[in-house]
């Protein structure tokens, strides 16, 4: 997402942030693995917590929530693709049988892990009972689900697949596996799984639901409606309805857009755009991506889509705020109605949002607001001398907002507040990279990809908590610019 630039003031706006949506309140859910989601309201229930959003009721598994923060600011209405891109996706539930509580019980008490209980049940396994092989399996799957819940991805896929070992036709572990690798953005792998699982359990609802965002992460609109239509034939899901809704009405706008290609992208474009336009684009977007692609020594796995847009139809598309000038949800959407050739100012926007792809990519979509937008910026070449003076002053006053508030979404902010938080961010970004180098940075990324919390993250790898990050922030501003 990148801001219309615009010479605008931030000073006195530091509490605007904190105060933007005060009038009206509502619920934070806080998941374990870091990620917060803005409702208009969230109750536990059972097993469950059931929040309100504009996409209708959803809900999740208990399990992965850590806390309900009430009394937030309600959320702007969200678009179609801000639904269907935020949606908290539920791993596939298992089926429960008394042997399987038993194993899971055996596999995960006291809040850890008992790897010597699993090692019993591995040793069982070995001597080829499919009795045995089926309980194996459960203890690897059941660990792996104790690791989603606690953000470790990484260990968690790995039981996953070791589960698959003694059991690779069970259409559940396949739809985890699955899962694990759409969470990680891997959506060819994910769709290899789901296509195995679909072959012994044609008529289950959730295979179509994943394969339809996997056809969806890939720009396959075609495929993604057709998968979610299924999915919703054999069972109702407002996860599904609202991502359907917004695959639909991308699709009918783009119909009759052209497409190219390149290396890395799929571009579509309209028909009132120029030609030369649309290849001025993917070359600049090839250049963007190796410079990326070095800075953040990774590598996107799948192409990236990107849509170039008449101002009405990325207005009526996006639903986006006034102040936003393009936006990434999944695809680079910009606007670029009177253009006929690449610009400088289009070419810094292309790079802001290729930026947002490769951090999304990276951190597995874990990445905070305040991280993705710092880094945009700085990737598109802007850095902090205009509103240094502005910054430090509201650093001095105490009147900034503290680091954590810029971790949610920003789009339900007005121009003004908004202007203060990216200014913050690529500081906060700014300061980071030339205090520690790109090296550093990495890692924080690395980290905050495998399930640390962001402040966690920067912790662990530069020993610095956010406090003395905006410390830092504020005292890098004054001695470079001021």
């Amino acid at each position: 997402m990148r801001r219309l630039h615009r010479a605008s003031r931030i000073l006195g706006f530091a509490s605007v942030l904190l105060l933007a949506g005060a009038a009206a309140q509502a619920d934070t859910i806080v998941l374990k693995n870091g990620r917060r989601i803005l409702a208009l309201s969230a109750v536990e229930e059972g097993d469950r917590v059931k929040y309100e959003t504009s996409a209708g009721q959803l809900s999740l598994p208990k399990s992965i929530v850590d806390h309900i923060e009430k009394g937030g600011a309600v959320p702007m209405p969200d678009s179609p693709g801000e639904a269907a891109a935020n949606l908290a996706i539920s791993p596939p539930a298992m089926e429960i049988r008394e042997a399987n509580t038993e194993i899971e019980s055996g596999v995960v008490h006291d809040g850890a892990i008992d790897r010597g209980y699993i090692a019993k049940l591995d040793g069982e396994a070995h001597a080829g009972s499919r009795e045995a092989n089926s309980h194996a399996a459960l203890a690897h799957h059941a660990a792996a689900q104790f690791e989603v819940t606690h953000g470790d991805m990484e260990h968690a896929l790995a039981d996953e697949h070791t589960a698959l070992v003694y059991a690779p036709d069970q259409p559940d572990l396949l739809m985890n596996v699955a899962y694990l690798h759409l969470r990680r953005s891997e959506f060819k792998l994910s769709l290899e799984y789901l296509e195995r699982a679909g072959r012994v359990a044609r008529d289950n609802p959730d295979v179509p639901k994943l394969a339809g965002w996997a056809y969806y992460g890939m720009n396959k609109l075609d495929q993604a409606v057709a998968e979610w239509r299924r999915a919703l034939s054999l069972r109702p899901d407002p996860e599904v309805r609202a991502a359907l809704n917004k695959a639909i009405r991308d699709k009918q706008e783009e119909e009759n857009y052209r497409e190219n290609e390149s290396t890395h992208f799929t571009l579509r474009y309209s028909g009132e755009a120029e030609p030369g336009l649309a290849h001025d684009v993917l070359r600049t977007l090839e250049m963007h991506f190796e410079a990326i692609e070095t800075e953040l020594s990774f590598t996107p796995a799948d192409s990236i889509g990107v849509i170039l847009y008449t101002q009405q139809a990325f207005a009526d598309i996006t639903r986006a705020p006034g102040w936003v000038g393009a936006l990434n949800d999944g695809r680079i959407r910009v606007p670029v109605q009177g253009l006929t050739s690449m610009t400088p100012e289009l070419s810094r926007v292309l790079k802001h949002e290729l930026t947002h792809s490769f951090i999304q990519q990276k951190t597995r979509g874990r990445a905070p607001t305040w991280i993705q937008e710092g880094f945009a910026q700085w990737m598109e070449g802007k850095r902090s001398n205009e509103h240094a003076a502005e910054l430090v002053q509201i650093y001095e006053q105490r009147h900034g907002a503290p680091l954590a508030a810029f971790e949610g979404s920003w789009m339900n902010l007005h121009s003004d507040a908004a202007a203060y938080a990216y200014a913050w961010a690529l500081a906060n970004v700014e300061y980071l990279v030339r205090a520690n180098g790109m090296v550093d940075m990495q890692r924080i990324l690395d980290r905050i990809a495998a399930g640390s919390s962001t402040e966690a993250a920067i912790y662990e790898v530069l020993h610095i908590n956010y406090d003395e990050v905006i410390q830092g922030t504020a005292g890098y501003l004054r001695k470079t610019y001021l």
